[in-house]
């Protein structure tokens, strides 16, 4: 007797977002199965993988993931087209990493040309962060998205302490929006209805459930997205149904494992290959969770992730 793959069906379907213009737009989510389940039912549009970019010189990232931008990482727009021309970037990631009070505590204005800048170097679609510093990201992106108004890109972070400002900015810019809260189901939901009572489509939300490193609580991170997954499938909610975003470059290019010399722990092996196998092996573990949207940090740590996503597709 042949064998019968068993397959469910689901009532709910996860929302496709579209970021960018013209033909190097993206689009993310639209899938109506869980991750790479092709045969249950239709996956459009794989993960995209975006290039981190920061408006000031990388200087407290690791030497292995700095040296992968030697030269080119002093300036914000030759670093993000020398992502995009060189290295393939499906899309770049602007991290306004100076505004932070802490750090240079640049101008909005500032940000708001650094962000003009970059948008007239790359025709890829942009994402454009602010350093997660409530108080001052909403000063930050509202100038932000004023400044990219016409070039559909993703803005974030909205969080619970800020998301008035931003969510009005980027509706009145015609922005997708990131709603990012603390590894929590229910807190994730609370934040999206409250965006979507301001006026703001829940259509055009891109859900940040916040990331953690391989090692580091990977395995509660990948939890919440399955639930937040299930209950856009399973239960059709449709405050759960926006794409999901994982933000990790941020979170693995701190940990031991990745900074550690060969010297101090020899048995760890050699700390490049190591490092951007942490890099890498947190992507496609997020990616089987059910991320629609990656920003990353190494090259080469993309170029695997991608591969993976090659292979899977």
């Amino acid at each position: 007797m042949a064998f019968v793959v068993p397959k469910d069906t689901y009532n709910g379907k996860v929302f496709e977002v579209e970021i960018g213009t013209g033909d190097k737009a993206v689009k993310i989510g639209g899938e109506n199965t869980l991750p790479f389940l092709t045969f249950e039912g239709a996956v459009p549009n794989m993960p995209v993988i975006a290039h981190e970019v920061q408006d000031v010189a990388p200087e407290d990232w690791p030497e292995t993931v700095q040296a992968a931008y030697k030269g080119v990482s002093g300036d914000p727009v030759t670093w993000a087209k020398h992502c995009q021309d060189n290295l393939g970037a499906q899309a770049i990631a602007l991290r306004l990493y100076s505004t932070h009070p802490d750090r240079q505590d640049t101008s909005p204005e500032a940000a708001a040309k650094t962000v003009s800048d970059v948008l007239a170097a790359i025709s890829v679609p942009l994402i454009i962060l602010g350093s997660n510093h409530a108080e001052k990201d909403a000063q930050v992106l509202r100038a932000a998205c004023e400044a990219a108004k016409g070039r559909n890109c993703l803005i974030g972070k909205a969080q619970e302490a800020n998301y008035k400002t931003i969510v009005a900015a980027a509706m009145a810019a015609g922005h997708k929006l990131i709603a990012m809260s603390d590894l929590d189901v229910n807190l994730a939901k609370q934040l999206n209805i409250l965006i979507t009572q301001m006026g703001y489509e829940k259509e055009k939300i891109v859900t940040d459930p916040m990331s953690s490193a391989l090692g580091y609580g990977i395995e509660y991170t990948y939890s919440v997205m399955e639930r937040i997954r299930s209950a856009a499938l399973m239960q059709n909610d449709g405050t759960m149904a926006p794409p999901m975003l994982n933000d990790i470059g941020m979170y693995v290019w701190k940990v031991k494992e990745t900074m550690a010399s060969e010297s101090d722990l020899p048995d760890w092996g050699a700390l490049e290959e190591r490092a951007i196998g942490w890099e890498s092996t947190t992507a496609v573990g997020l990616i089987m969770a059910g991320s629609n949207l990656l920003i990353m940090r190494h090259p080469k740590a993309i170029e695997t992730a991608k591969k993976v996503i090659a292979e899977l597709a």
